[in-house]
């Protein structure tokens, strides 16, 4: 005795809603992990600009690592992604150079903090130190944290629109991954 029409239909429709279930499920789990990892553990993020040149350019994307100042502050040279202080609808990626309770100063192009020149030889900073402007000594209150970009002529960064709230950091960039072949570990 075979199987009827009827019943060929229906095991057909069954063996569709099986399939069609089998990959909402494999949607649902998908989400239910990238979505907490991407909202609380690890981020990507499209660099749009030159002030972090040579290190970072436009179209360029890192990583960042959303849980690296959980148990620990940031530290300096780390690079940093955080919401910009004037307009947090933005994000801005640069280096942290001074901490909390220090004191930053620029003179004729040279960094110092606490009074002693910042040895910047680990960092790839632009050279022209003739175009940075001067700052005056700079009191880091708890909190905060003074961040340059790498392309000092060309950064926007708290030379001009002051420091960066602890709690505007999203995390560290750790390694640059895209374009590929360009990949390097960032911290």
């Amino acid at each position: 005795m075979g199987i009827g029409r009827g019943e060929a239909v229906a095991a057909r429709r069954r063996d569709l809603w099986a399939l069609v279930w089998d990959w909402a499920k494999t949607l649902l789990l998908c989400l239910a992990v990238a979505l907490p990892l991407r909202m609380y553990v690890l981020e990507s993020f499209t660099i749009d600009g030159s002030c972090m040149r040579p290190t970072l350019v436009t179209g360029q994307r890192v990583f960042v690592w959303k849980l690296s100042y959980l148990w620990s502050a940031p530290a300096r040279g780390d690079i940093i992604v955080f919401r910009y202080p004037l307009d947090p609808s933005r994000d801005y990626v640069k280096r942290v150079i001074g901490l909390p309770g220090e004191t930053v100063e620029i003179r004729n192009g040279v960094v110092y903090i606490d009074g002693r020149a910042l040895d910047e030889r680990a960092y790839p900073v632009t050279p022209d130190r003739r175009r940075y402007p001067n700052l005056p000594p700079r009191l880091i209150p708890e909190g905060h944290l003074f961040v340059l970009g790498d392309n000092r002529p060309e950064s926007e960064d708290s030379r001009v629109w002051g420091l960066v709230p602890l709690e505007n950091v999203k995390g560290r960039a750790v390694l640059l991954w895209w374009p590929v072949w360009q990949a390097t570990w960032l911290g």
